[in-house]
């Protein structure tokens, strides 16, 4: 038994994404201020952070093997 399709669907392919700014390709983000950045750091803030997340992660390893 065969049945027509006789409405019509629009095919209307609005988003809603709402754009604020425009640019073009070739013309970039401009920079944005950062918060914080382990560039601006010192070696000795640096030493002291990457000994941190180092203890932290052995922490995990020792809880884990508990």
């Amino acid at each position: 038994m065969a049945h027509s399709h006789s409405h019509t669907h629009g095919h209307d392919h609005h988003h809603g994404h709402g754009h604020a700014h425009s640019h073009g390709p070739a013309t970039p983000h401009p920079a944005q201020a950062a918060l914080w950045s382990i560039l601006r750091m010192t070696v000795l803030s640096r030493l002291a952070a990457a000994l941190a997340v180092s203890a932290g992660l052995w922490t995990v390893v020792w809880l884990a093997m508990r």
